[in-house]
């Protein structure tokens, strides 16, 4: 990878939405040139998916919730068993295995409090081998979702 790469993906982080001849034209090169090496990146997996980003507010779920898992027991069997049941779980947005005192950190998005209750009875207290969990509500999200910096 070189500088020219590494311009297309800082751009890219900045507008998913820009063309391919106004990319081509910020890193000075030619609209083919661009593309082709914007579909190597692609190709190479430094590009692993292009998206939008929708505004919770607009969606009805502007409360953000972290919920710290610990497990009952700690075996590759309990972890793969948790994770599978989290996948299947449509407003798990990120789950992360962590090292200290939880197991997992879960990023949940929720209409509100009542809202996240009933999904924390109904189904995060059901999920296999979990002990206990810790809910975190974000009270200000001051940082969230940004480009990688390299």
């Amino acid at each position: 990878m070189d500088k020219i790469d590494k311009k297309i993906l800082r751009l890219l982080q900045q507008d998913g939405r820009l063309t391919n001849a106004d990319l081509a034209e910020q890193v000075n090169v030619s609209p083919a040139t661009c593309h082709r090496r914007t579909h190597q990146l692609f190709k190479d997996g430094y590009i692993s998916e292009v998206r939008a980003i929708i505004n919770p507010d607009k969606v009805e779920r502007s409360a953000l919730v972290l919920v710290g898992v610990v497990l009952d027991r700690s075996t590759q069997e309990s972890f793969a068993t948790f994770e599978s049941a989290i996948a299947k779980l449509p407003f798990i947005l990120d789950c992360h295995l962590v090292a200290g005192d939880f197991d997992y950190f879960l990023k949940v998005r929720v209409k509100d409090m009542a809202d996240f209750n009933k999904l924390h009875s109904d189904q995060l207290l059901a999920l296999p081998s979990v002990r206990q969990l810790r809910t975190f509500f974000v009270m200000k999200e001051v940082k969230d979702n940004v480009a990688l910096a390299f």
